[in-house]
């Protein structure tokens, strides 16, 4: 799995949030910082996450996904 990829992804879909993310494997960890987020539930938050990813996990590439997701 590439991660500069993965990362370019979840920030061109999130454009103002701080991401990190890790990969060991298949299993990917990510926190988020952002705007987006403002005013959702942490499963609505998650949901967006996983929209962005979903080709990857479908796929088999990404197995798992820990996610820390936040506001500013």
């Amino acid at each position: 799995m590439d991660i500069q990829a993965i990362t370019d992804r979840l920030q061109q879909a999130f454009p103002d949030a701080d991401v990190q993310a890790d990969v060991e494997g298949s299993h990917l960890r990510v926190a988020i910082v952002s705007e987006a987020f403002v005013g959702l539930t942490l499963l609505q938050k998650q949901k967006k996450v996983y929209a962005v990813l979903n080709d990857k996990i479908a796929s088999g590439e990404i197995h798992a996904v820990n996610m820390q997701l936040a506001t500013p």
